[in-house]
């Protein structure tokens, strides 16, 4: 499943509140599609996790996309909004 797609599954597959192991039992099983390497599963991700219970399906998802792991990031340490260490500083750009 693709991670953009986690949040109406809990939506419609949990009822909320729900318990941290609830989520685990229900769709720990889950696996998520990582664009830039190796699949983990929802029940992996959530494993980083310190909550005991979330309160609706967008703490749910909030909680995943924060412990997701590199393969769901685009370009590491990429910035378009600062510099970058091989841009000559001295460059006007208008």
């Amino acid at each position: 499943m693709r991670l953009s797609e986690t949040r109406d599954r809990f939506a419609s597959e949990l009822t909320f509140p729900v318990e941290h192991e609830t989520v685990l039992d229900e769709l720990g099983d889950t696996e998520l599609d990582a664009p830039y390497g190796e699949p983990e599963s929802v029940g992996d991700v959530l494993e980083r996790a310190s909550e005991t219970e979330y309160r609706s399906a967008d703490d749910l998802y909030d909680t995943l996309v924060t412990f997701v792991g590199d393969a769901y990031i685009g370009r590491k340490f990429y910035d378009d909004r600062g510099s970058n260490t091989d841009i000559d500083h001295d460059e006007v750009s208008f």
